[in-house]
């Protein structure tokens, strides 16, 4: 299938390894160009190298650290004046820490500056691009309720987790993950006459190199195991390249009508509805 991402411009912020490389990678597979950011040089570099390799015309690394605001309004800005202009945002920042009631004040910073403020500024920043890119493809908002479709949308994606769509996770993340959900339900709402599709993914448990899981694997391989074949009904951890897969579909017009949804990666793990 063809999901039309040809000559489309991406950035996706948070892509150094896992989620955001694969998903960086899925775009590129469909000859998408991308601006990765992550924290380390040298790992955005690599990472940007691979798109290339796999079919990105265009693929720019940027050194930047997204919880720091003036850094992200670097990075899109550098991203929009390295690809000619922005049409897909993807916000893949996040992290846990353990924390309960009495977590003080750093900690709830902390877990806010990396699982939620990163994707409110960088939807901020790059907003008048996405809108300017919709309209230079000819987005108009509908005369009527009749209107033929309007497919070539822009885009933002927003990372999150399906411990913000129900209990598990730590208080933190939970919380900072429930409130980006909340956050790509309303920005669809807002954006959609401005030509902006906004949606948010849940993944599950996802097993990458240089991921939490796999650490937890090395420290209690067989605790980890009856965990999988308790709560992972395909009796196996996601991959980072199923969501990968699943993030450039959403990114795609042959998703033009989804908007404001959450969409659960998970292997059938979680257990809301």
């Amino acid at each position: 299938m063809d999901l039309g991402l040809a000559g489309r411009r991406a950035l996706l912020v948070g892509a150094g390894r896992g989620l955001g490389a694969a998903s960086a990678r899925a775009l590129a597979r469909e000859r998408c160009s991308v601006a990765l950011v992550a924290r380390t040089r040298a790992s955005v570099e690599e990472r940007a190298a691979e798109c290339h390799k796999d079919g990105a015309p265009k693929a720019v690394a940027i050194a930047a650290d997204a919880t720091v605001p003036e850094e992200i309004a670097r990075a899109v800005q550098t991203a929009a004046r390295e690809l000619g202009g922005l049409d897909i945002l993807v916000t893949l920042v996040g992290g846990s820490a353990p924390g309960g009631t009495g977590m003080d004040d750093a900690g709830w910073t902390s877990a806010l500056d990396r699982n939620l403020w990163p994707a409110i500024r960088a939807a901020r920043e790059a907003l008048p691009l996405l809108e300017a890119a919709a309209r230079e493809r000819g987005f108009a908002a509908p005369e009527d309720v009749d209107s033929a479709p309007a497919r070539d949308l822009s885009v933002i994606v927003h990372v999150a987790s399906i411990w913000g769509r129900e209990g598990g996770g730590a208080m933190g993340y939970n919380a900072a993950k429930a409130a980006l959900i909340s956050l790509a339900h309303e920005q669809a709402r807002e954006l959609a006459p401005r030509g902006i599709r906004v949606l948010s993914v849940a993944p599950g448990s996802i097993l990458h190199q240089g991921g939490s899981w796999e650490r937890r694997l090395g420290q209690d391989r067989e605790a980890i195991a009856q965990f999988v074949r308790r709560e992972i009904p395909f009796g196996r951890f996601g991959s980072a390249d199923e969501v990968g897969d699943l993030v450039a579909f959403l990114a795609s017009r042959r998703a033009s009508w989804v908007a404001g949804a959450c969409v659960v990666v998970d292997g059938g793990q979680s257990r809301s509805f």
